[in-house]
């Protein structure tokens, strides 16, 4: 009998498919390099666990720049710890055992910015949670008018628009 489909040559020209496969492709833009003072283990462990919680690992690192300069035992005179400055509250929401833990906290950090920005829609707005609360977010239908909340949300997309071209997480 006749050969199977998949064993049969194809019924179309295949020029125009071996035309384009000789094209020359354009290169893939190298990804950025990270902030100078980041530890490399913080930067490959946000490469790894950015992109599970559908996050670009420089935005992640602009977050934690700002947040702590990548000091994992800071403090906050609000309580905030570690590098991504969970406040207790939101410690506890994700489940962090330890917030000094490096590798809770990142991941909760970044499970907290996904949250945030699955609820806001807008990069912004979730920084803006991030940094003043959502509460804070809600009260006035906006960033809020406080002087830090206003300069870290431009810091950070600034920054990270800058220095990495604003592809900040892929929605």
């Amino acid at each position: 009998g006749p050969p199977p489909a998949c064993l049969r040559p194809p019924d179309s020209d295949p020029a125009p498919l071996l035309a384009a496969a000789k094209r020359p492709r354009q290169a893939a833009l190298p990804p950025p390099a990270p902030p100078a003072n980041a530890p490399q283990v913080i930067v490959h462990y946000v490469d790894l666990v950015a992109p599970d919680y559908q996050l670009a690992p420089h935005l992640v690192l602009a977050v934690m720049a700002r947040e702590s300069n990548f000091n994992p035992l800071a403090v906050s005179p609000k309580n905030a710890q570690g590098l991504m400055q969970l406040m207790p509250a939101t410690a506890k929401r994700y489940n962090v055992s330890n917030a000094w833990d490096p590798a809770q906290n990142i991941n909760a950090g970044a499970r907290h910015l996904r949250y945030l920005m699955k609820r806001y829609g807008d990069l912004s707005l979730a920084l803006a949670a991030y940094n003043a609360g959502e509460g804070n977010v809600d009260k006035y239908g906006g960033i809020p008018p406080f002087a830090e909340t206003q300069d870290y949300v431009e810091r950070v997309t600034g920054r990270y628009t800058r220095l990495y071209g604003g592809s900040l997480a892929s929605n």
